[in-house]
């Protein structure tokens, strides 16, 4: 085994690693409490919301369009095969952001023993609108008795996030100058539902798969977490100390 990662070090990597984590999560809270008031969609979408402004403007009618558009390519797909059209004025379950952690499934193999782990990914997170975590959403799959209109309002409101993020570039500039990028992509339970993701610029790195097996036998469960990677960490640039020295050399000051 790789000695690295021997318990000793395997143990202090993991505590650090849970400190970083919280800084980070703790620093991108922050950030979302700072931001949520140019994220509410219903500045976006104005008539089209249930309490939104009653005048008809041509940037809501286009917004509502494009929001449509998203909608109904989740809506329609499987696992949720709604119909397509979003009745108006829908209801915005608030405009607060909450973070949950990824996971990942993945094989690890070591001396011909091969192990199902599900992996975390501890700087890096879905966001969601607070009352439609991806928990809830697999919950909510999960339950036979489900009606469409609570599936529609989960669709809805990833779709609105998706749309929020497009029409308001400067939040991922921001996010982004702040050392997290933002993305959307696709988790397969979901379809083709748009998923939101943040991930911290700091690297992470997943150990042999030989330590990985080792260490989910020890604790009794099928699940890893990423460890901080410490030489990637020491090794990381400021984007901003970076631009600053090129625009110095190009007038001549070294």
């Amino acid at each position: 085994m790789d000695q690295r990662y021997s318990t000793e070090n395997l143990l202090v990597l993991r505590k650090l690693t849970r400190a970083v984590a919280d800084l980070l999560r703790g620093q991108m809270h922050t950030y979302l409490s700072a931001l949520a008031p140019v994220m509410r969609p219903a500045g976006l979408l104005g008539h089209y919301v249930q309490g939104g402004s009653k005048e008809v403007s041509r940037d809501a009618v286009k917004t509502f369009q494009e929001l449509e558009g998203i909608y109904g390519n989740s809506a329609t797909s499987k696992p949720f095969g709604l119909l397509k059209e979003l009745r108006t004025p829908f209801e915005v379950s608030g405009s607060a952001l909450e973070l949950s952690s990824v996971e990942y499934n993945y094989q690890a193999t070591a001396n011909g023993h091969s192990k199902a782990v599900s992996i975390m990914s501890p700087f890096k997170w879905v966001l969601s609108y607070a009352d439609f975590t991806p928990a809830r959403l697999k919950q909510l799959l999960l339950d036979k008795h489900r009606t469409d209109s609570e599936t529609a309002r989960f669709v809805l409101h990833y779709s609105l996030l998706q749309l929020v993020l497009v029409r308001q570039p400067a939040v991922t500039q921001i996010l982004e100058d702040l050392r997290f990028k933002i993305a959307s992509g696709r988790i397969p339970e979901f379809g083709d539902l748009p998923v939101i993701t943040i991930t911290s610029l700091v690297p992470t790195v997943r150990p042999p798969d030989d330590v990985i097996i080792q260490a989910t036998e020890i604790a009794g469960r099928d699940t890893f977490e990423e460890l901080v990677d410490v030489e990637g960490v020491q090794a990381m640039h400021d984007p901003l100390k970076d631009r600053l020295t090129e625009l110095l050399a190009s007038h001549g000051v070294k």
